[in-house]
């Protein structure tokens, strides 16, 4: 059992959270325990999220703006999704790869289409996938995973080079864990859903993955198996929203109490169309997740239109992907809405991710230097809480984003807009 996602311990944590959102003695001391840029527990972020004065949720949403730029600066990591199959075993019925859908075209790529698949991808800059796949033993075993992580490891394109894969694939064995750190994974990514038991069984009626039990302790049998950067997530609308987000943070609290290390990443997907999460609602899950876990990169899809992602990048993202495409093979062909796995609302591609990025005051980076230098897990974040980190990143973002401008960028002239302390970095000759 997954005695870490205590059930009871969340409604107990809502029904306090719901009594003291008028206690403002309760809340100000939770927002200054919060300004010491140490974290705050899940009972106090489920007050900070029930909390209803416009004063307070101010605070909050300034202090979240603070933090961001704390940790991580103005730099927003860039990556791309890679789907390599749509077949799926699981009956989940939300996902349109479901086993029971008649309607859509399934395919798995070949490791040639892989190929072809990867040169697109560093055709317009990328240096940094997330492997996408169905759960499907038969025909996307683990040994194709590793196959197809191999191929784009191998893949080297004009100037182009995937310098890291990020996996997101269904829950596994610790053995099969250890074969995806001995090829070189980056971050493990595995979304919860909904932490919310019966819900969870419900969305998915059948397959594999109607495991709750199996699913939730996914990071545990990762971490040991090796892997020491993982990313945990729910789709936000499956379920009463302040419920997954006390059981998202309890799930962080659980890394960290047990391997010494929380998650890597916090992705925050929105299921479309979001009828049952407003966007000020949104805004303010993610201020509350990077006053919560201020040290974990925080990382937003496609999922969400370009006003959507302006929004909350100041608030607490990290990570954006750009130039998406959500079916397989879709980067070197074009693809049907019926064959994808989710509709891709902002639809601008890498190039023009880039410019407006620097157009608000941020350095695009596609950095993967951590992974290649061995800074992951514990001693990550280290560094991460040490406030050192940056002494890393902003001359390594500043140098790919060189790389970028020198190799890939339509318009050159966009890149006077980086800030003139940043900008006599870019002039210098890539490292």
């Amino acid at each position: 059992m997954s005695s870490f996602i205590d059930h009871q311990e969340i409604l107990d944590t809502l029904e306090y959270a719901k009594k003291n959102k008028n206690n403002y003695e309760l809340i100000s001391q939770i927002i200054d325990k919060a300004k010491k840029c140490k974290g705050i527990s899940h009972r106090e972020a489920a007050v900070l999220l029930e909390c209803e004065s416009q004063e307070y949720n101010l605070q909050v949403e300034e202090l979240s703006k603070q933090i961001k730029e704390k940790f991580y600066g103005k730099r927003i990591v860039l990556f791309a999704p890679l789907y390599l199959s749509n077949y799926c075993v699981n009956g989940c019925v939300y996902c349109p790869f479901h086993s029971r859908n008649k309607n859509i075209l399934r395919k798995k790529l070949s490791q040639e289409e892989i190929r072809m698949e990867t040169i697109a991808l560093q055709d317009m800059g990328h240096k940094r996938l997330a492997l996408e796949a169905g759960e499907d033993p038969d025909m996307n075993p683990i040994e194709y995973i590793l196959e197809s992580i191999k191929t784009i490891y191998s893949i080297k394109h004009k100037n182009g080079a995937i310098r890291r894969v990020n996996v997101n694939i269904a829950a596994t064995s610790v053995e099969n864990y250890k074969k995806l750190h001995e090829a070189g994974i980056g971050t493990y990514i595995l979304f919860q859903e909904t932490y919310h038991r019966e819900t969870y069984e419900r969305l998915h009626p059948s397959g594999p993955k109607n495991n709750y039990d199996y699913h939730t302790e996914a990071m545990d049998r990762a971490m040991q198996g090796g892997i020491d950067d993982v990313g945990i997530g729910v789709l936000f609308g499956l379920y009463e929203h302040s419920y997954d987000l006390v059981g998202l943070l309890m799930h962080a609290e659980h890394l960290e109490a047990a391997f010494g290390v929380g998650p890597h990443t916090i992705s925050v997907p929105r299921i479309r169309p979001s009828n049952n999460i407003s966007d000020d609602a949104f805004a303010k899950i993610v201020s509350i997740i990077r006053i919560a876990v201020p040290y974990t990169g925080m990382i937003l899809s496609t999922r969400e239109n370009m006003q959507t992602r302006e929004r909350v990048l100041e608030l607490g993202v990290s990570q954006i992907s750009g130039g998406s495409r959500t079916g397989v093979g879709g980067y070197s062909e074009k693809m049907e809405d019926d064959n994808v796995q989710f509709k891709v609302m902002d639809t601008r591609s890498l190039d023009e991710i880039v410019t407006w990025l620097i157009g608000l005051g941020y350095i695009p980076s596609f950095c993967t230097a951590c992974y290649s230098n061995g800074r992951t897990g514990e001693r990550f974040m280290r560094l991460v809480k040490s406030g050192k980190i940056a002494d890393f990143c902003n001359a390594n973002a500043l140098a790919t984003l060189k790389e970028y401008r020198d190799n890939y960028a339509s318009d050159k002239s966009i890149f006077s807009m980086i800030p003139s302390s940043s900008a006599a970095a870019l002039s210098k000759s890539p490292l």
